[in-house]
């Protein structure tokens, strides 16, 4: 019985990713009988977690014992993400499985003081809970910063007027708290904030393209600047204290652009979607995000020369950076996001040459580089960060 709760988190953990879809499978990957299995499995449907099939299915071209499937329970808990960029805020309530219930964006000028965008999103987040009355098990944020470990404060918001060292995490608290966002027992909801590319990296290997990858690199521009991450064996590097892969900062064009961080030249503002629109002579518009209009540009006008030229040197310099990344780092699968993904979907092959030429080990050891797969991996990311408690021991979060 006691193997059977310490199976719970991993069991749970299995069917969440998408690697256990039969019970048969989830024998076999946890190791234990049959009739551990079934248990854990009754164990995690009675907490309305999981959803087991009663009629047992055989896989196709199969010849053993059937078996029974095992899904996220349709109508299952939640827990409330929400991530803070330049331009705005989204906040979503996401089920176990990676999948999204219900999102509500907002657009702003964000305040000096985040506890200002802080208040809104979780404040959307929980009209969310109100009119879906999903049971609500945590909650995560995702922002545009390095976020120190453990205290959770944000230490380099270089495209955001906050201060340095703002108490994310502790504000994203307190907000959940005035809005009433309640856990299991009615207690306060305790908030978790991360960095969004490194949630996002946690996103798309647990549900994206990053799946079965053991060194991921995650790599992506969304509305300002440009930031990294490194998944090792399903866990995010994040240094000694969070603040690891700050890969915005190498330098890729020592006569280009002025930074934020006083240097020149640095993928953070020679890759971004302003950088784009910039090379191709576009004067940025305030009635959509930079991002949108950086995808609409590229495809609708990528057939125009200014447009496809602006393209490929930014292309040329994103493939420096994450050449050097390749070489520092060695990792076995390359995931871009946000306008890099859109890079590389109109020319795959010149972003992928430029890596091959650059990188110490040639086209003979070139490392894949995909488009990431979720459509909003932070938002994903900060959920996962919200669940991992409940991942990890399921009766315990549960109360």
């Amino acid at each position: 019985m006691e193997r059977g709760r310490g199976a719970l988190g991993p069991a749970l953990a299995l069917v969440h990713t998408g690697r256990a879809p039969t019970r048969a499978v989830l024998t076999a990957e946890l190791g234990v009988t049959r009739a551990t299995a079934g248990a854990v499995a009754a164990e995690l449907e009675a907490l309305g977690l999981i959803q087991v099939d009663p009629h047992p299915i055989a896989a196709a071209g199969s010849q053993g014992r059937p078996s029974h499937g095992l899904s996220i329970a349709p109508h299952g808990p939640v827990v409330l993400a929400a991530q803070i960029h330049a331009d705005g805020f989204r906040a979503a309530l996401v089920g176990l499985g990676g999948r999204m219930v219900a999102t509500a964006p907002g657009c702003m000028t964000v305040p000096a003081d985040p506890a200002r965008i802080i208040d809104a999103v979780v404040e959307a987040g929980a009209e969310l809970l109100r009119a879906t009355r999903r049971r609500c098990l945590g909650a995560g944020l995702a922002v545009p910063s390095a976020v120190a470990e453990p205290d959770g404060t944000a230490l380099n918001p270089l495209h955001l007027s906050w201060p340095t060292g703002a108490p994310v995490a502790e504000l994203f608290s307190e907000a959940l708290a005035k809005s009433g966002v309640l856990g299991p027992g009615g207690t306060p909801v305790t908030g978790v904030a991360g960095n969004d590319v490194n949630l996002a990296a946690l996103a798309e290997h647990r549900h994206g393209a990053g799946r079965g990858a053991r060194h991921l690199l995650c790599v992506a521009t969304g509305h300002r600047g440009v930031g990294g991450a490194l998944v090792v064996d399903g866990r995010v590097h994040s240094g000694s204290s969070g603040l690891a892969l700050e890969v915005g900062h190498l330098t890729v064009n020592p006569a280009g652009m002025p930074c934020h961080c006083g240097s020149r030249g640095c993928l953070d503002v020679e890759t971004d979607p302003l950088a784009f629109l910039t090379a191709a002579g576009r004067e940025p518009g305030p009635a959509v995000s930079l991002l949108q209009q950086s995808r609409d540009l590229l495809r609708s006008e990528y057939a125009d020369p200014t447009v496809r030229e602006a393209a490929e040197l930014v292309v040329d310099r994103l493939g420096l950076g994450l050449a050097g990344l390749v070489n520092i780092l060695n990792p076995d699968r390359i995931v871009l996001g946000g306008l890099h993904r859109e890079l590389l979907e109109a020319d795959p092959e010149r972003l992928r040459a430029v890596v091959a030429d650059r990188s110490l080990w040639g086209r003979s050891g070139s490392v894949p580089i995909l488009s990431g797969t979720l459509d909003h991996n932070s938002l994903i990311g900060a959920a996962e960060a919200a669940w991992q408690p409940v991942l990890d021991d399921p009766l315990a979060a549960l109360g």
